[in-house]
């Protein structure tokens, strides 16, 4: 497979992307019904499953430990360019959480080990004019987030997930995880984190997804 999006994965990664920009179009999977998630574990519209689901562009980069290195700049204090050693080295916590998929499927009890988000803020000191996040993926996929959603206690840079560490095709050897979203708000393969003062759509959200993505509001598409 091409990384750059050309020759076989190219035509793989166009297929994908206009059958899901078509799905925004038609409002596809809406259910219409908003869920609790103090009273609902599975959001409304999803159905569970006990697999791990692969979805992607249609391109699973490659990313030896020695090029695993994360950016974070924007409106911080003390940008930084974080390798593998240096993010092994800072402080990890386990997280168990469900994940939920905007192409409609959930898994519960997931167990993920990595730096909680929490630590990535404090490290580079970000400003209190940040309001909002951009991330980007080895695969040139990009997605944004609001302050307030990146920063819960929840949410962590990933390393492993059930004990062992991420594989390629689950966006080893990093990802983010922001469990209370939709999961396309959790990208593969990290690389960069910009922190922003205005909101700037991603890969997706130009493509008539929701720029928040709740799935007990049923923010697929917006």
């Amino acid at each position: 497979m091409s990384e750059d999006g050309t020759g076989p994965a190219g035509r793989i990664r166009e297929k994908l992307v206009e059958t899901k920009r078509r799905w925004a179009e038609e409002g596809r999977l809406l259910t219409g019904r908003p869920g609790d998630p103090e009273r609902d574990r599975l959001p409304p519209g999803q159905r569970l499953v006990t697999d791990f689901p692969v979805l992607d562009l249609g391109v699973q980069p490659e990313v030896p430990l020695d090029r695993a290195k994360l950016r974070i700049d924007g409106l911080v204090a003390a940008p930084a360019l974080l390798d593998w050693d240096a993010l092994q080295a800072m402080p990890q916590q386990g997280f168990r959480n469900d994940i939920h998929c905007v192409t409609q499927w959930s898994r519960y009890d997931n167990d993920w080990d990595g730096v909680p988000v929490s630590a990535l803020i404090g490290h580079v000191r970000v400003k209190d004019e940040a309001r909002f996040v951009s991330l980007e993926s080895h695969d040139g996929y990009t997605t944004n987030l609001a302050m307030e959603d990146f920063a819960r206690p929840a949410n962590l840079l990933a390393f492993r997930w059930n004990g062992a560490p991420l594989t390629r095709q689950h966006g080893g050897p990093m990802r983010l995880v922001v469990p209370h979203l939709y999961f396309w708000k959790s990208p593969k393969w990290l690389r960069r984190i910009e922190f922003l003062a205005q909101d700037r759509p991603g890969f997706w959200e130009v493509r008539g997804y929701h720029h928040r993505g709740d799935p007990w509001l049923e923010e697929r598409y917006g």
